[in-house]
């Protein structure tokens, strides 16, 4: 990498940050960026700045929005009594491409991880309990993963809110051990919402 200039040196090692992105992809969508017209290479400037200015979290759910509260928390057509909670605004967005869904959502912010050093106090827990206080609830359904760390979670949600008058469910299996369901397919996620089952 040595014998590029120095811009471009630079580029590189910010492609090759983000995840998913080798070497060699961060070289060549370097490239691609030196060789396309100067209007693209500034629009795209623009859009992750705007991006960068312009998201920010939901207030209501904690899902990435442009205002205060987010599309789906706004809706007065979606079922505010059915709360689906899911680690990440990834989770949640597989799981509306499913199309099997028409309540509203909790996200997390990721799952209980010890060895991480993340705790309860680490997530959207507080708030999670706070909505079911103050709003009518009547099924919490709990979409974490099915790997360690999102088993443990919702283990934690079902002992915390134990004695609470709601209904408690999981999604049913058919998402597999170990996966995250943003690389779920929607035809399996569609089948996990429909056949959930109280824990």
């Amino acid at each position: 990498m040595n014998y590029y200039p120095e811009p471009i040196r630079r580029l590189i090692r910010s492609f090759s940050k983000l995840p998913g992105i080798g070497e060699k992809t961060a070289e060549r969508l370097t490239m691609h960026v030196l060789k396309a017209p100067r209007f693209e290479a500034e629009h795209l400037a623009r859009h992750l700045i705007d991006m960068k200015e312009k998201i920010r979290l939901c207030s209501v759910c904690f899902g990435l929005s442009e205002g205060e509260t987010c599309a789906l928390c706004s809706d007065s057509g979606r079922d505010h009594t059915l709360i689906c909670v899911v680690e990440q605004p990834a989770d949640m967005i597989a799981i509306e491409k499913s199309g099997a869904y028409r309540g509203v959502y909790h996200i997390l912010q990721g799952a209980l991880s010890p060895i991480d050093g993340i705790g309860p106090d680490n997530l959207r827990i507080a708030e999670l309990l706070q909505r079911i206080r103050t709003q009518q609830v009547a099924e919490l359904i709990l979409a974490t993963s099915t790997s360690v760390e999102g088993e443990s979670t919702a283990a934690y949600l079902k002992e915390i809110l134990q004695g609470a008058a709601i209904r408690i469910t999981r999604i049913a299996s058919g998402v597999p051990m170990g996966g995250d369901l943003k690389y779920v397919d929607q035809v399996t996620l569609k089948r996990a919402m429909d056949s959930r089952h109280a824990i």
